[in-house]
C-alpha cells in the first residue's frame, strides 16, 4: 500500500512496463512529490541505495492528463492501471485492489494541484525537465524520450541485470525449491523486507520465510540454503521499533532474541503490522499464551532427563542421578 514518508511524500513499489508494449514489468519503488511536482522510481527504496544512486525514471505531474484503472486494457495484466502522460501511455501493476485504488487516487488528486494555467508555464518546466534530463545524462547511461513535448527519461544501465532481478512475481511467492511435497513445515508468511547487517550494520534486502519454528532468511526468492535461521524457540519478543526516528526508516520492527536484536524494514506499515502479527501468531502457538523465551528455557530444564532421586536407608542418605539411560545409576553418597 502507498504511504506518506517523512518528507510528506507518497511512496510504495508498484511494477511498471518500462519498455512499452513489452509485457514486461518490472519491480520499482516509486516516490510521488507534490512539492516538487514529479513521480520518480528507483530500483529499490533509496534508503537502502547507495547515496547519491540515480533513479531509474522519472516524470512530470505537470504532463498528467489522467490516471485510471486498464483491467480490461492489459486483462492479462492484473491490478493495472495506466498513467497517460501526453502521446506515452505508463502500464503499472499494484499489489492489489486496495493499492491500485489509493494510487489512482492519490495521482489524479496530485495532477489536479499542478495542472498548469498558461502556456508559458507548461514551456518553462519543459526546458527545465530538459536541463534535468541533461544533468542525469552526465552522471548515469539514461535514454530519453520527448512524445508530445514530454520528456520520458530511464536509465539504460545493466539493463539485463535490472530485468533478471527486478521480473514481478506474485505476492507471497515461495522459492521455487518449495512445492508443496517437500516442505516439513507450513509456510506461514513470506515475502521481502530489508535487515540491518549485524557487524556492518548495512542495510540488505532479503527473503523471509516463516514456519511454524524458524524464521528464515535468503539473498534472494530463488536461494535453497537460508544465510540464517532464527528458531522462534529464543525470539523474547517482536514488535515496532521504538528507535525508528534515531535510525530514521520508516516501517521499522524488531525481533529480540536471546542473542540479538535484529532490525527489518518492510516496504509499507501493512507489511510491517502482518509480520509482526504473524510472527508473534507463531511463538503463541508453539509455547501457548503468556510464555516467554525464558519461562521455556526453564521448562525445558526441568524436563532435563537427569533427574536426582534420594532414598533413605538406616538414617543415611544415597543420592542416585538417573541419565538418558534408565538403567544407568551413578550412586553419590552424602552426609545425612
Amino acid at each position: 500500500m502507498p504511504y506518506v514518508d517523512r518528507q510528506n511524500r507518497i511512496c510504495g513499489f508498484l511494477d511498471i512496463e518500462e519498455v512499452e508494449n513489452s509485457g514486461k514489468f518490472l519491480r520499482r519503488y516509486f516516490i510521488l512529490d507534490t512539492l516538487e511536482g514529479s513521480l520518480v522510481w528507483y530500483m529499490d527504496n533509496p534508503q537502502n541505495l547507495p547515496e547519491g544512486t540515480s533513479n531509474v525514471g522519472s516524470l512530470k505531474l505537470t504532463y498528467i492528463s489522467k490516471v485510471s484503472d486498464a483491467t480490461k486494457l492489459r486483462p492479462k495484466a492484473e491490478f493495472c492501471f495506466v498513467i497517460n502522460a501526453g502521446m506515452r501511455k505508463f502500464y503499472l501493476q499494484a499489489n492489489d485492489k486496495q493499492d491500485l485504488v489509493e494510487w489512482v487516487s492519490a495521482l489524479n488528486n496530485a495532477t489536479k494541484i499542478t495542472v498548469p494555467k498558461s502556456g508559458e508555464q507548461v514551456a518553462h518546466n519543459t526546458t527545465e525537465a530538459c536541463v534535468d534530463t541533461s544533468g542525469a545524462m552526465k552522471q548515469v547511461s539514461y535514454k530519453t524520450e520527448i512524445i508530445a513535448g514530454v520528456p520520458i527519461t530511464t536509465t539504460t544501465q545493466d539493463q539485463n541485470g535490472a530485468d533478471r532481478s527486478g521480473q514481478r512475481k506474485p505476492p507471497g511467492q515461495l522459492p521455487y525449491y518449495l512445492s508443496r511435497s517437500n516442505q516439513d513445515q507450513s509456510v506461514i508468511k513470506a515475502g521481502y523486507c530489508v535487515k540491518q547487517g549485524g557487524v556492518m550494520k548495512n542495510w540488505k534486502r532479503r527473503y523471509f520465510m516463516l514456519d511454524d519454528n524458524t524464521l528464515s532468511y535468503f539473498k534472494s526468492d530463488m536461494e535453497r540454503e537460508p544465510l540464517r535461521v532464527i528458531p522462534l524457540k529464543e525470539v523474547n519478543r517482536v514488535q515496532e521499533c521504538k528507535q525508528s526516528d534515531l535510525m530514521m526508516r520508516d516501517n521499522l520492527f524488531e525481533l529480540v532474541t536471546t542473542s540479538r536484536t535484529f532490525y527489518f524494514q518492510s516496504d509499507s506499515p501493512e507489511e510491517m503490522h502482518g509480520w509482526i502479527k504473524a510472527i508473534s501468531g507463531a511463538i503463541v502457538a508453539q509455547r501457548g499464551p503468556g510464555r516467554s523465551a525464558a519461562s521455556m528455557r526453564q521448562a525445558r530444564r526441568l524436563s532435563n532427563p537427569c533427574i536426582q532421586r534420594y532414598t533413605y536407608c538406616n538414617g543415611e542418605c544415597s543420592t542416585y542421578v538417573l541419565r538418558s539411560n534408565p538403567l544407568s545409576f551413578v550412586p553419590v553418597s552424602c552426609s545425612p
